[in-house]
């Protein structure tokens, strides 16, 4: 699973949203959404892989992005043409900070198909923006630090943010969301791969218990400096799976 889409031969932009090419996913037909005009986010990873030359806002408030009223017209055009069963909200950031995002949501359950919605995680305690996650199908949620200081040192999240309050935060959200959770994780050379680390993981999947786990390695940009070999991935998937039960 890729955590975000760039622009490429497979995708477009139109009006206000960026779309991935619908795709087939366990027998149902996905439409992928990035609903943000530019990058709006807690943190400010070093291995980001949107576009550096995107503009970039490092916020934790909702920011009011104008009107979609034409963008949903298009939205909702794609889902007949296509006959989409799911729309996967897979932002440019974080897309719980779009003002509209409970009307867009409201838009898709109207044309018949569920939410699956994309969030770093750190957001997902508060009740504002747990209230419009909790009307998504299937919420994802992610990790990529094992330890505060390579938290601090790799995601560069708002001044205040730790790595405690991050898997609290989503611990808060999944003891009250009865939807579909899944957990992603994403194995970083020299940040989550060590052994110590690994234990760590072990425990938030276990206090978690997502429905669905992923571990995935890093995105392809920075394979060479921060991926692990793949029996090295393939080791930890089998322990975070067994600590899931």
């Amino acid at each position: 699973m890729h955590v975000y889409f760039l622009l490429g031969k497979e995708e477009f932009l139109m009006d206000e949203f960026i779309y991935k090419a619908p795709y087939e996913e366990e027998g149902k037909r996905i439409l992928e959404v990035n609903i943000l005009p530019e990058t709006y986010c807690s943190f400010n990873c070093i291995y980001c892989p949107i576009d550096r030359k995107e503009d970039r806002h490092q916020t934790d408030e909702i920011q009011d992005l104008g009107d979609v009223t034409k963008a949903l017209d298009d939205l909702g055009r794609r889902m007949e043409e296509e006959r989409i069963e799911e729309v996967f909200l897979n932002g440019h950031g974080e897309s719980l900070l779009h003002q509209a995002l409970p009307r867009i949501i409201d838009f898709i359950h109207q044309k018949g198909a569920a939410v699956r919605l994309l969030s770093n995680g750190y957001l997902l305690h508060r009740p504002e923006y747990q209230a419009v996650a909790n009307r998504c199908e299937a919420v994802i949620g992610e990790l990529k630090n094992a330890a505060d200081a390579g938290f601090q040192k790799s995601q560069r999240p708002l001044s205040g943010y730790t790595l405690e309050q991050y898997t609290a935060n989503m611990k808060a959200f999944r003891a009250q969301y009865h939807g579909r959770f899944i957990f992603e994780v994403t194995i970083v050379k020299g940040y989550n791969d060590d052994e110590k680390s690994v234990a760590f993981l072990e425990r938030v999947v276990k206090e978690l218990h997502p429905d669905n786990l992923a571990v995935i390695p890093i995105d392809e940009p920075f394979q060479k400096v921060l991926g692990v070999g793949e029996d090295r991935l393939e080791a930890i998937r089998k322990r975070l799976e067994k600590a899931r039960g």
